[in-house]
């Protein structure tokens, strides 16, 4: 298991996301008074942006648009500049410079965030790169096909076989037998099956569990009195990690893990969690600092061979745009 103080910290990615917004609006006294209240809804949140502000400077030559925030952390009228400082602030400041500051911004955040990651796959046996599949067998004769980005941990043993998902996403082909059941634990998730074979997808808020043919139970670790949830072929099932909520529905044989094929098919999913999955197909950070669009919900085949591509077939139905700031960095905003 991660180490609680070793998580990512949710407040420091909004506190990045805040950077970038107000770089990115500049004039929007709007955005700022909406900075304002995040800001000082408590000390964590202040400290966030305090340790941020604090990494952008330690990494990044360019001054930010938004000078007066690396005094104070304020930005309405009376606690910062106004609107129309600003903007003049963000005339000196030019593209050159904004497109500087978003690298150091994303270098930053990857110092902060790349301790975890590296902790984490130590953990695994076996893990893949960004945009990397691969197909693994086990010594029971199962096999485990990992998606881009992921980690998986192996324990076979003489009375039992667990498979921990760490990380990303697998595909299992599970050799039968009877004597060891074969159990997938992914984020206080438990998927156990016999013989048969199956997709698990885990995500920040959820685990998904695709049934391609045999039947799995399922169960959240956190109600061991429950019955367990069981799946025929055909079935999948998204449990909520936090509060163990599941939500059933069928899926099309071809939609199964349909990202062995090159293509991502998504379920009345929120945008924030399907740009979590195509992270993993980008070698470009992508963040959406709009909550309102990563909260709308899309169906749909994205294909994985074109993030880009992807990304704004996944925003563009909702008035978004994909704005491409370096090599490294795609924001997804409506503005």
């Amino acid at each position: 298991m991660v180490l609680e103080d070793e998580k990512p910290d949710p407040l420091l990615e909004e506190a990045m996301d805040w950077l970038l917004r107000l770089q990115d609006t500049p004039r929007d006294p709007d955005i700022a008074r909406q900075f304002d209240v995040w800001h000082s809804r408590s000390a964590d949140h202040a400290r966030a942006w305090n340790k941020a502000r604090k990494t952008w400077q330690l990494m990044g030559e360019v001054p930010p648009v938004h000078e007066h925030l690396w005094n104070d952390g304020s930005a309405a009228s009376g606690r910062g500049i106004s609107a129309s400082s600003a903007a003049a602030a963000a005339r000196g400041w030019g593209w050159k410079g904004w497109a500087g500051g978003a690298v150091a911004a994303v270098l930053a955040v990857f110092l902060i965030l790349a301790v975890p990651t590296i902790t984490l796959r130590m953990q695994a046996d076996y893990v893949t790169a960004t945009a990397e599949n691969r197909v693994v067998t086990l010594e029971d004769g199962s096999t485990v096909t990992l998606g881009a980005d992921s980690a998986v941990a192996a324990q076979i043993t003489d009375t039992g076989r667990r498979i921990t998902l760490l990380s990303g996403e697998a595909f299992f082909e599970v050799a039968r037998d009877t004597s060891r059941p074969f159990v997938v634990t992914a984020g206080g998730v438990d998927v156990t099956a016999l013989g048969t074979a199956f997709n698990v997808q885990l995500s920040e808020a959820a685990a998904t569990i695709e049934l391609a043919r045999g039947s799995v139970g399922v169960d959240w670790e956190q109600a061991p009195g429950r019955d367990a949830a069981v799946l025929a072929p055909g079935e999948m099932v998204v449990v909520d990690r936090r509060t163990g909520e599941m939500v059933r529905s069928t899926i099309a044989q071809d939609d199964i893990a349909a990202w062995r094929g090159g293509k991502l098919f998504v379920n009345a999913a929120t945008i924030g969690s399907v740009v979590e999955q195509l992270q993993r197909y980008h070698t470009a950070w992508i963040k959406v600092p709009d909550g309102g669009l990563a909260a709308e919900r899309v169906t749909g085949l994205y294909d994985l061979h074109e993030p880009d591509r992807a990304l704004r077939a996944l925003v563009e139905p909702y008035g978004g745009q994909v704005r491409t700031l370096s090599p490294y960095l795609r924001v997804l905003s409506r503005f």
